[in-house]
């Protein structure tokens, strides 16, 4: 009896979708597929002109996103079948509007996927009590939809505020950015821990990193200023360097494993922009990103 039991167990444990998968190695086609909110809009903006400065042109990446959308929220919407995401794709390394009145199920099953990443709104970023709750619910929505059953799991870990940043959820963490990042931190260790999500984009430690350098100007902009420490509001990324550093993480946390190209000496510095920005400085962004990822092994 006791054998029969345990070869119950054994299957159910095995079973596609009952624990997280790797990353995949070498496809023929990696597919990501972002679900978050505008953090993860940040995270992926120039993620195509770093696979194209690479010269990677076999990666397909789509976010499925509802500005400050949580992973509650991504649940009910699921459960209502709402048409409040906004789906953009890249295929040749350009992004592509698809759908500004997309479902979550839609996104889910237009390609099978091999990563999907989730996140939660950087309001609750560092509350265990929301991530605990409602991760495993959005897990098992994803492994109901998608078509590929050996799809990988990927928590993007987000930035604290900075510290002048006048969003209302500061006082969540008494409006202190190290008290931010600490508890942000916490919550990425149970998400590995706990809820069987090792791999992590660590965009918040790669910011971190970054507002220890040069590359921070809070010695260059009065504290008053929104465009403070890599942020273009106190929250939200910069679109030069703050959103460089992100993909720049996104790249090292998810193509280096799978495909074996690392972002360091990337040649993309955003000319076909505004924000473009200096070798030097592109190297020291890549830099910040490489040591948060090694960081997390």
């Amino acid at each position: 009896m006791k054998r029969i039991l345990f070869i119950v167990l054994l299957a159910l444990v095995t079973l596609p979708g009952a624990a997280n998968n790797p990353l995949p190695s070498h496809p023929d086609t990696l597919r990501i597929l972002a679900v978050g909110n505008s953090f993860s809009d940040d995270g992926t903006e120039y993620l195509p002109g770093l696979l194209e400065g690479a010269g990677i042109r076999n990666v397909i990446i789509a976010r499925l996103y509802i500005g400050g959308c949580s992973l509650e929220r991504h649940c009910r919407e699921y459960d209502e079948s709402g048409t409040n995401y906004i789906y953009s794709k890249s295929v040749n390394n350009e992004w592509e509007l698809i759908n500004r009145n997309a479902t979550l199920a839609e996104g889910l099953r237009d390609e099978p996927w091999d990563i999907v990443t989730i996140q939660e709104v950087s309001n609750y970023s560092g509350t265990w009590e929301t991530i605990g709750k409602w991760t495993p619910r959005l897990v098992s929505i994803i492994r109901k939809e998608v078509s590929n059953p050996a799809a990988a799991i990927v928590w993007h870990m987000t930035w604290a505020y900075a510290s002048n940043s006048t969003h209302g959820a500061f006082k969540l963490y008494e409006n202190n950015q190290q008290k931010m990042y600490s508890a942000i931190a916490g919550c990425v260790k149970n998400v590995r821990e706990q809820l069987d999500i090792p791999v992590v984009i660590p965009s918040g430690i790669a910011i971190h990193k970054a507002r220890a350098t040069r590359l921070n100007n809070q010695d260059r902009v009065p504290a008053t200023s929104k465009v403070y420490q890599l942020t273009r509001d106190g929250f939200h990324l910069s679109r030069q360097h703050g959103r460089y550093i992100a993909a720049c993480t996104w790249f090292e946390a998810l193509i280096r494993p799978v495909l074996g190209i690392s972002v360091k000496g990337n040649r993309y510095r955003m000319e076909e922009t505004e924000f473009s920005i200096s070798e030097s400085d592109a190297r020291l962004c890549q830099q910040c990103a490489i040591q948060a990822t090694k960081e997390l092994k």
